[in-house]
């Protein structure tokens, strides 16, 4: 999202709190819309397959569909390149918004901190319904919760938040070490069940086949229990130690300029230089040896994945670099205008997606459930990519926001926010 803000500072008598309002157009910061953008498109490289197969099929690909020819470099593409990268710049940025939001807020004279948890009660609330009303996939509810907890260490220096995000990593991956290193001292029956998940036999990916394919209250028999297993077991395990750490970066990334497109451009550089040393080639190796095993559960869940967990943030930092260096030398405006507009809808385009997606895929609609390859699946990446950067600067070229930023907007401020430009 969006923040609070107001153009001068101050409210309208000098030193006085102004009234709660969101931002202005004018104080928006451009990259930070552009970059926002790039990671909400670039997450439905992933998302697609969780749309579109099998569950499994998102961390073992050989439950589902062929890895022959192009549909394996689909895969492996995606997994060096997007898997947990586009996912990490947006919750770094969420981390940077706490920060941007609370400052300006302060610099009124006004406390942030009420306004920060109205705004993530609703953001739960909104997580909530499209968790276990659309898709188990969800990420917003993890953000709510994470948010209400990482915004306490907002006032911290740049370097300390980093040191708290690579600990807050290191505890994350330890957990799923120790699960991994554990297995033979588990209950067989737990270890039959992971197994079960990891790698379901034949008749469980035909029944969730029949579950997706069939209709709307028909999905509840698989999305609910998915969802909440999400925000009760994967959540502590996993989820609060990963996006927490990401947050806190994302906080210290913007208190030193890398967000604002205001770092040097060998910062930008080294970021770039560190996903292509680093990042990539322990993803690379993390890939060939689950290749190698097979995928075999529960391995290629625990201990197969960290390289992945770690790999993916220096790759995800070079795609930021990337990105601020085509905001410092304006090479491809008129992409990065479009990448901003869809950045400022963020919420309703990534909502959107889940609604186009499950419409294609799900029996309500077209009941394309596990019939399109991975080359199709990219095709139809390509094709919603398209139809967001076309339809959100037509979209803000007659709204002031996007349809569920604004409910967002009127809900945590307690008034309708105008809406329609040239009318409010």
């Amino acid at each position: 999202m969006t923040h609070d803000a107001h153009p001068t500072g101050l409210g309208p008598e000098e030193g006085t709190p102004a009234p709660a309002s969101p931002v202005a157009e004018a104080d928006r910061i451009r990259s930070l819309d552009v970059l926002r953008g790039f990671a909400v498109l670039g997450i439905l490289v992933m998302n697609i397959s969780s749309f579109s197969m099998p569950s499994a099929a998102y961390q073992n690909p050989t439950v589902w569909g062929s890895l022959e020819g192009l549909n394996g470099w689909v895969y492996r593409l995606s997994h060096v390149f997007a898997d947990l990268k586009f996912m990490a710049i947006f919750s770094m940025l969420f981390g940077a918004g706490m920060v941007l939001m609370a400052e300006r807020r302060e610099a009124r004279g006004a406390r942030p901190g009420g306004l920060h948890l109205k705004r993530m009660f609703w953001l739960l609330i909104f997580g909530v319904i499209h968790a276990y009303a659309l898709w188990f996939g969800d990420i917003l509810v993890w953000y709510a919760m994470t948010g209400a907890l990482i915004f306490l260490f907002r006032r911290r220096r740049p370097r300390t938040l980093i040191v708290l995000a690579v600990l807050s990593w290191v505890v994350g991956s330890g957990v799923m070490a120790a699960a991994g290193l554990s297995t033979d001292q588990w209950p067989e029956e737990a270890l039959a069940e992971t197994i079960a998940e990891m790698d379901p036999p034949p008749e469980a990916l035909e029944a969730e086949l029949a579950i997706y394919r069939g209709g709307w209250l028909d999905q509840m028999e698989h999305r609910v229990p998915t969802s909440l297993a999400f925000h009760t077991e994967i959540y502590p395990v996993w989820a609060v130690w990963r996006v927490g750490g990401l947050m806190l970066l994302g906080m210290a990334l913007f208190k030193l300029g890398v967000f604002s497109a205001e770092a040097r451009a060998r910062v930008y550089a080294s970021f770039i230089g560190a996903g292509v040393l680093i990042g990539i080639p322990l993803i690379v190796f993390g890939l060939v040896r689950n290749a190698a095993s097979g995928w075999a559960a529960p391995d290629a869940f625990f201990l197969g994945s960290l390289y992945n967990y770690w790999g993916s943030i220096p790759v995800a930092l070079g795609w930021v670099g990337v990105v601020m260096l085509l905001c410092q030398t304006g090479m491809w405006n008129g992409l990065a205008t479009r990448l901003a507009a869809v950045g400022r809808m963020a919420f309703t385009n990534y909502i959107a997606q889940t609604v186009i997606c499950t419409t294609l895929f799900y029996g309500h609609g077209f009941g394309l459930f596990g019939s399109v390859d991975r080359v199709g699946q990219a095709g139809i990446v390509l094709t919603i990519w398209a139809l967001l950067l076309a339809a959100s600067p037509w979209w803000l070229a007659r709204f002031r926001a996007g349809p569920l930023e604004w409910l967002w907007r009127s809900l945590v401020y307690g008034k309708r926010q105008p809406f329609r430009r040239g009318v409010e």
